[in-house]
Protein backbone atom coordinates (compact mmCIF):
# COMPACT_ATOMS: atom_id res chain seq x y z
CA UNK A 1 0.00 0.00 0.00
CA UNK A 2 1.33 2.85 -1.19
CA UNK A 3 1.59 5.82 1.58
CA UNK A 4 1.40 9.35 1.35
CA UNK A 5 3.36 11.66 2.86
CA UNK A 6 0.69 14.34 3.97
CA UNK A 7 1.93 17.78 4.40
CA UNK A 8 -0.50 20.56 4.46
CA UNK A 9 0.70 24.76 5.20
CA UNK A 10 3.73 24.28 6.70
CA UNK A 11 3.21 21.58 9.11
CA UNK A 12 4.30 17.32 8.21
CA UNK A 13 2.81 14.92 10.24
CA UNK A 14 4.18 12.05 8.52
CA UNK A 15 7.83 11.55 7.76
CA UNK A 16 9.72 8.65 6.22
CA UNK A 17 13.48 7.87 7.76
CA UNK A 18 15.81 5.52 7.12
CA UNK A 19 17.60 3.94 10.18
CA UNK A 20 20.34 1.31 10.44
CA UNK A 21 22.68 -0.17 13.48
CA UNK A 22 26.04 -0.08 13.32
CA UNK A 23 28.77 -2.87 12.26
CA UNK A 24 30.48 -4.67 14.70
CA UNK A 25 34.22 -4.44 14.75
CA UNK A 26 36.56 -7.31 13.61
CA UNK A 27 37.62 -9.48 15.91
CA UNK A 28 41.20 -10.79 16.03
CA UNK A 29 41.51 -14.61 15.19
CA UNK A 30 45.03 -14.72 15.82
CA UNK A 31 44.41 -13.74 19.57
CA UNK A 32 40.71 -14.86 19.83
CA UNK A 33 39.78 -11.16 20.80
CA UNK A 34 36.11 -10.30 19.70
CA UNK A 35 34.96 -7.07 18.17
CA UNK A 36 32.79 -4.49 19.33
CA UNK A 37 29.29 -4.63 18.91
CA UNK A 38 27.68 -1.71 16.46
CA UNK A 39 26.04 1.23 18.02
CA UNK A 40 22.18 1.42 18.49
CA UNK A 41 19.40 4.25 16.63
CA UNK A 42 17.23 5.31 19.32
CA UNK A 43 14.24 7.66 18.88
CA UNK A 44 13.70 9.70 21.64
CA UNK A 45 10.68 12.43 22.81
CA UNK A 46 11.43 15.41 23.23
CA UNK A 47 9.31 18.43 23.73
CA UNK A 48 9.27 21.34 21.25
CA UNK A 49 10.15 19.18 18.34
CA UNK A 50 8.80 19.04 15.13
CA UNK A 51 8.89 16.80 12.01
CA UNK A 52 9.16 19.75 10.15
CA UNK A 53 12.41 20.35 11.89
CA UNK A 54 13.52 16.93 11.58
CA UNK A 55 13.27 17.14 7.87
CA UNK A 56 15.37 20.62 7.68
CA UNK A 57 18.13 19.67 9.70
CA UNK A 58 18.61 15.67 8.58
CA UNK A 59 17.32 16.48 4.79
CA UNK A 60 18.78 13.13 3.85
CA UNK A 61 17.02 11.45 6.96
CA UNK A 62 19.17 8.74 7.20
CA UNK A 63 20.50 7.94 10.74
CA UNK A 64 23.09 5.23 11.07
CA UNK A 65 25.04 4.48 14.68
CA UNK A 66 28.62 3.64 15.12
CA UNK A 67 31.48 0.82 14.35
CA UNK A 68 32.14 -1.32 16.51
CA UNK A 69 35.40 -0.85 17.39
CA UNK A 70 37.68 -3.74 15.95
CA UNK A 71 39.29 -6.54 18.62
CA UNK A 72 43.58 -5.70 18.92
CA UNK A 73 46.28 -6.45 20.82
CA UNK A 74 45.91 -3.31 23.28
CA UNK A 75 41.98 -3.93 23.77
CA UNK A 76 41.14 -7.84 22.83
CA UNK A 77 37.30 -6.80 23.34
CA UNK A 78 36.50 -4.16 20.91
CA UNK A 79 34.55 -1.24 22.57
CA UNK A 80 30.68 -0.83 21.44
CA UNK A 81 30.11 2.02 18.83
CA UNK A 82 28.61 5.01 19.54
CA UNK A 83 24.76 5.17 19.44
CA UNK A 84 22.55 7.67 17.43
CA UNK A 85 19.79 9.40 19.21
CA UNK A 86 17.30 10.61 16.79
CA UNK A 87 15.07 13.55 18.67
CA UNK A 88 10.73 13.36 17.86
CA UNK A 89 8.33 14.75 18.92
CA UNK A 90 5.70 13.14 21.77
CA UNK A 91 2.69 12.06 20.35
CA UNK A 92 4.82 9.41 17.28
CA UNK A 93 3.95 6.36 16.30
CA UNK A 94 6.50 3.91 14.56
CA UNK A 95 5.12 2.47 11.58
CA UNK A 96 6.98 0.12 9.07
CA UNK A 97 6.27 0.08 5.62
CA UNK A 98 3.93 -2.53 5.09
CA UNK A 99 1.49 -0.31 7.88
CA UNK A 100 2.51 -2.29 11.10
CA UNK A 101 2.85 -0.16 13.90
CA UNK A 102 6.10 -1.05 16.22
CA UNK A 103 6.15 1.58 19.19
CA UNK A 104 4.79 4.93 20.30
CA UNK A 105 6.13 7.53 22.14
CA UNK A 106 4.00 9.20 24.21
CA UNK A 107 5.39 11.30 26.51
CA UNK A 108 8.93 13.49 26.68
CA UNK A 109 11.82 11.19 27.68
CA UNK A 110 9.95 8.12 26.23
CA UNK A 111 12.59 5.93 24.61
CA UNK A 112 12.34 3.69 21.13
CA UNK A 113 14.81 1.09 19.99
CA UNK A 114 14.68 1.39 15.79
CA UNK A 115 17.72 -0.02 14.52
CA UNK A 116 20.26 -2.87 16.62
CA UNK A 117 24.00 -2.90 15.92
CA UNK A 118 25.31 -5.72 14.77
CA UNK A 119 27.28 -8.17 16.87
CA UNK A 120 31.50 -8.13 16.60
CA UNK A 121 33.77 -10.59 14.99
CA UNK A 122 34.14 -13.96 17.09
CA UNK A 123 34.86 -17.45 17.08
CA UNK A 124 31.08 -18.20 16.18
CA UNK A 125 31.17 -15.70 13.45
CA UNK A 126 34.43 -16.66 11.91
CA UNK A 127 35.92 -13.49 13.61
CA UNK A 128 33.79 -11.47 10.36
CA UNK A 129 31.19 -8.77 12.31
CA UNK A 130 27.53 -8.75 11.29
CA UNK A 131 26.01 -5.34 10.07
CA UNK A 132 23.42 -3.63 12.10
CA UNK A 133 19.91 -3.83 11.79
CA UNK A 134 18.28 -1.19 9.01
CA UNK A 135 14.72 -0.24 7.97
CA UNK A 136 12.57 2.17 6.65
CA UNK A 137 9.63 3.78 9.70
CA UNK A 138 7.53 6.09 9.67
CA UNK A 139 6.92 8.23 12.16
CA UNK A 140 3.60 9.15 12.56
CA UNK A 141 2.09 12.23 14.36
CA UNK A 142 -0.72 13.04 16.19
CA UNK A 143 -1.26 15.61 18.24
CA UNK A 144 -1.92 15.02 22.30
CA UNK A 145 -4.63 17.76 23.84
CA UNK A 146 -6.91 17.50 26.00
CA UNK A 147 -9.93 19.11 23.67
CA UNK A 148 -10.40 18.84 19.87
CA UNK A 149 -12.28 21.42 18.00
CA UNK A 150 -14.37 20.03 15.58
CA UNK A 151 -16.73 21.78 12.83
CA UNK A 152 -17.20 22.78 8.93
CA UNK A 153 -15.25 25.45 7.84
CA UNK A 154 -15.69 29.21 8.90
CA UNK A 155 -18.05 28.00 11.84
CA UNK A 156 -15.48 30.16 13.76
CA UNK A 157 -13.00 27.54 15.54
CA UNK A 158 -9.72 29.52 14.89
CA UNK A 159 -12.27 32.66 16.53
CA UNK A 160 -12.76 30.56 19.41
CA UNK A 161 -9.24 29.31 20.03
CA UNK A 162 -8.17 32.77 20.27
CA UNK A 163 -10.55 33.76 22.91
CA UNK A 164 -10.08 31.26 24.85
CA UNK A 165 -6.15 30.07 24.90
CA UNK A 166 -3.34 31.88 24.13
CA UNK A 167 -3.46 31.05 20.52
CA UNK A 168 -2.93 33.23 18.09
CA UNK A 169 -4.13 31.30 14.16
CA UNK A 170 -5.04 33.09 11.21
CA UNK A 171 -8.29 33.77 11.09
CA UNK A 172 -10.46 35.35 7.97
CA UNK A 173 -13.99 35.26 7.13
CA UNK A 174 -13.40 32.54 4.15
CA UNK A 175 -13.24 28.49 4.80
CA UNK A 176 -10.32 26.70 5.57
CA UNK A 177 -8.21 29.71 7.17
CA UNK A 178 -6.60 26.85 9.62
CA UNK A 179 -5.04 24.54 7.11
CA UNK A 180 -2.56 23.20 9.72
CA UNK A 181 -3.20 21.92 13.04
CA UNK A 182 -3.44 24.57 15.70
CA UNK A 183 -2.64 24.13 19.86
CA UNK A 184 -3.82 26.72 22.07
CA UNK A 185 -3.76 26.64 26.01
CA UNK A 186 -6.70 27.68 28.44
CA UNK A 187 -4.84 29.43 31.63
CA UNK A 188 -7.17 29.13 34.62
CA UNK A 189 -6.57 31.35 37.79
CA UNK A 190 -5.61 28.04 39.87
CA UNK A 191 -3.00 27.86 36.95
CA UNK A 192 -4.48 24.85 35.61
CA UNK A 193 -3.39 24.52 31.92
CA UNK A 194 -6.32 22.54 29.20
CA UNK A 195 -4.66 22.31 25.78
CA UNK A 196 -6.77 22.85 22.73
CA UNK A 197 -6.31 21.47 19.58
CA UNK A 198 -7.52 23.38 16.46
CA UNK A 199 -7.95 21.57 13.44
CA UNK A 200 -8.71 22.33 10.09
CA UNK A 201 -12.11 22.79 9.17
CA UNK A 202 -13.72 19.38 7.99
CA UNK A 203 -16.04 18.58 4.80
CA UNK A 204 -18.95 16.53 3.78
CA UNK A 205 -17.01 13.54 2.74
CA UNK A 206 -13.64 14.00 4.92
CA UNK A 207 -13.51 10.47 5.82
CA UNK A 208 -12.67 9.58 2.30
CA UNK A 209 -10.36 11.78 1.95
CA UNK A 210 -12.08 14.74 0.58
CA UNK A 211 -10.28 17.68 1.48
CA UNK A 212 -7.88 17.22 3.37
CA UNK A 213 -9.92 14.02 5.16
CA UNK A 214 -7.42 11.91 7.98
CA UNK A 215 -4.92 14.62 7.28
CA UNK A 216 -6.57 15.99 10.29
CA UNK A 217 -9.18 13.31 11.65
CA UNK A 218 -6.29 11.53 12.83
CA UNK A 219 -5.77 14.35 15.12
CA UNK A 220 -8.87 13.72 17.37
CA UNK A 221 -7.97 9.93 18.15
CA UNK A 222 -5.61 11.08 20.91
CA UNK A 223 -8.08 14.20 22.01
CA UNK A 224 -9.43 13.29 25.27
CA UNK A 225 -12.96 15.11 24.69
CA UNK A 226 -14.44 16.63 21.61
CA UNK A 227 -15.79 20.87 21.13
CA UNK A 228 -18.02 20.75 18.06
CA UNK A 229 -18.42 24.69 16.98
CA UNK A 230 -21.45 25.27 14.67
CA UNK A 231 -22.57 28.07 12.94
CA UNK A 232 -26.44 28.95 14.49
CA UNK A 233 -27.25 30.46 10.93
CA UNK A 234 -25.74 26.97 9.19
CA UNK A 235 -23.96 26.42 6.75
CA UNK A 236 -22.84 26.30 3.31
CA UNK A 237 -19.49 25.66 1.75
CA UNK A 238 -20.04 26.95 -2.12
CA UNK A 239 -22.64 28.52 -3.69
CA UNK A 240 -22.82 24.42 -5.70
CA UNK A 241 -22.96 22.78 -2.20
CA UNK A 242 -26.28 22.46 -0.22
CA UNK A 243 -26.88 24.54 2.75
CA UNK A 244 -26.77 23.11 5.81
CA UNK A 245 -28.98 24.42 9.69
CA UNK A 246 -27.22 24.11 12.79
CA UNK A 247 -28.62 20.84 13.48
CA UNK A 248 -27.73 18.98 9.96
CA UNK A 249 -24.12 20.22 11.06
CA UNK A 250 -23.83 18.57 14.07
CA UNK A 251 -25.44 15.11 12.29
CA UNK A 252 -23.03 15.94 9.43
CA UNK A 253 -19.44 16.48 11.56
CA UNK A 254 -21.18 12.71 13.75
CA UNK A 255 -21.11 10.95 10.29
CA UNK A 256 -17.88 11.74 9.40
CA UNK A 257 -16.42 11.04 12.86
CA UNK A 258 -18.42 8.03 13.07
CA UNK A 259 -17.24 7.20 9.47
CA UNK A 260 -13.69 7.30 10.03
CA UNK A 261 -13.29 5.69 13.42
CA UNK A 262 -16.46 4.39 15.52
CA UNK A 263 -14.67 5.63 18.54
CA UNK A 264 -14.30 9.00 18.07
CA UNK A 265 -18.40 9.48 18.70
CA UNK A 266 -18.14 7.66 22.28
CA UNK A 267 -15.55 10.38 23.44
CA UNK A 268 -16.88 13.21 25.90
CA UNK A 269 -18.28 15.95 23.60
CA UNK A 270 -19.37 19.92 24.25
CA UNK A 271 -21.25 22.12 21.80
CA UNK A 272 -20.32 25.53 21.51
CA UNK A 273 -22.87 27.28 19.11
CA UNK A 274 -21.41 30.42 17.79
CA UNK A 275 -22.59 33.49 15.76
CA UNK A 276 -24.90 34.39 18.55
CA UNK A 277 -24.43 38.07 17.56
CA UNK A 278 -26.48 37.48 14.34
CA UNK A 279 -29.96 38.25 13.82
CA UNK A 280 -32.81 35.27 14.36
CA UNK A 281 -29.52 33.34 16.67
CA UNK A 282 -32.13 33.19 19.54
CA UNK A 283 -35.23 31.57 17.33
CA UNK A 284 -32.36 29.42 15.88
CA UNK A 285 -31.31 28.27 19.04
CA UNK A 286 -34.37 27.36 20.32
CA UNK A 287 -35.46 25.54 17.66
CA UNK A 288 -31.71 23.79 17.61
CA UNK A 289 -32.53 22.52 21.33
CA UNK A 290 -35.42 21.16 20.51
CA UNK A 291 -33.79 19.27 17.75
CA UNK A 292 -31.54 18.01 20.29
CA UNK A 293 -33.10 17.28 22.88
CA UNK A 294 -35.40 14.50 20.64
CA UNK A 295 -33.02 13.96 17.64
CA UNK A 296 -34.87 10.95 16.65
CA UNK A 297 -38.60 13.77 15.82
CA UNK A 298 -36.16 15.13 12.57
CA UNK A 299 -34.17 12.49 11.18
CA UNK A 300 -36.90 11.48 8.96
CA UNK A 301 -36.19 14.79 6.78
CA UNK A 302 -32.68 14.28 5.75
CA UNK A 303 -31.41 12.10 3.48
CA UNK A 304 -30.36 8.51 4.78
CA UNK A 305 -26.67 9.03 4.26
CA UNK A 306 -26.25 11.67 6.64
CA UNK A 307 -27.65 9.76 9.56
CA UNK A 308 -25.30 8.66 11.86
CA UNK A 309 -25.73 5.41 13.46
CA UNK A 310 -25.67 6.98 17.24
CA UNK A 311 -25.96 10.97 17.57
CA UNK A 312 -23.64 12.56 19.86
CA UNK A 313 -24.63 13.17 23.76
CA UNK A 314 -23.34 16.71 24.66
CA UNK A 315 -22.32 16.85 28.24
CA UNK A 316 -22.88 20.76 27.82
CA UNK A 317 -24.83 23.05 24.82
CA UNK A 318 -22.74 26.80 25.22
CA UNK A 319 -24.24 29.71 23.03
CA UNK A 320 -21.59 31.96 22.73
CA UNK A 321 -20.32 34.70 20.12
CA UNK A 322 -16.97 35.62 19.63
CA UNK A 323 -17.57 38.69 18.38
CA UNK A 324 -18.99 39.94 21.48
CA UNK A 325 -17.28 37.56 23.30
CA UNK A 326 -21.27 36.00 25.15
CA UNK A 327 -20.52 32.98 26.71
CA UNK A 328 -16.87 32.42 25.91
CA UNK A 329 -16.22 32.37 30.45
CA UNK A 330 -18.77 30.18 30.76
CA UNK A 331 -17.80 28.15 27.92
CA UNK A 332 -14.44 27.99 29.49
CA UNK A 333 -15.80 26.74 33.00
CA UNK A 334 -17.38 24.11 30.84
CA UNK A 335 -14.52 22.39 29.39
CA UNK A 336 -12.80 22.95 33.05
CA UNK A 337 -15.74 21.16 34.94
CA UNK A 338 -15.67 18.26 32.16
CA UNK A 339 -12.00 17.53 31.96
CA UNK A 340 -11.68 17.51 35.76
CA UNK A 341 -14.97 15.06 36.22
CA UNK A 342 -13.38 12.70 33.15
CA UNK A 343 -10.34 12.74 35.18
CA UNK A 344 -12.19 11.95 38.58
CA UNK A 345 -13.78 9.19 37.00
CA UNK A 346 -10.64 7.78 35.67
CA UNK A 347 -8.91 7.69 38.87
CA UNK A 348 -11.80 5.99 39.94
CA UNK A 349 -11.44 3.12 37.89
CA UNK A 350 -8.09 3.02 38.32
CA UNK A 351 -8.37 3.22 42.04
CA UNK A 352 -10.50 0.14 41.66
CA UNK A 353 -8.69 -1.82 39.72
CA UNK A 354 -5.61 -1.80 42.17
CA UNK A 355 -7.81 -2.53 45.00
CA UNK A 356 -9.32 -5.41 42.74
CA UNK A 357 -5.67 -6.72 42.06
CA UNK A 358 -4.71 -6.32 46.33
CA UNK A 359 -7.69 -8.44 47.04
CA UNK A 360 -6.69 -11.18 44.23
CA UNK A 361 -3.02 -11.26 45.17
CA UNK A 362 -4.37 -11.58 49.28
CA UNK A 363 -6.62 -14.42 47.94
CA UNK A 364 -4.24 -16.44 46.40
CA UNK A 365 -1.60 -15.66 48.83
CA UNK A 366 -4.23 -17.04 51.70
CA UNK A 367 -4.95 -20.05 49.35
CA UNK A 368 -1.76 -20.74 49.18
CA UNK A 369 -1.12 -21.49 52.27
Amino acid sequence: MERQRRQYGNFIDDLRVYVRGGTGGMGHPRLGGEGGRGGDVWFVAQERMTLKGIKEKYPHKRFVAGTGANSSVRALKGEKGKDREVHVPPGISLVTDDGKQIGELNAAGERFLAARGGLGGSLATNFLPCKGQKRIIHLDLKLIADVGLVGFPNAGKSSLLSKISHAKPEIASYPFTTVQPELGKIMYADYKQISVADLPGLIEGAHVNRGMGHKFLKHIERTKQLLLVVDISGFQLSLKTQFRTAFETILLLTKELELYKEELVTKPALLAVNKMDLPCAKDNLNELMSQLQNPQDFLHLLEEEMIPANTLEFKEVIPVSTYTGEGIEELKACIRKSIDEEAERENEEYRKKKLLLLQTSQEEKMNGR
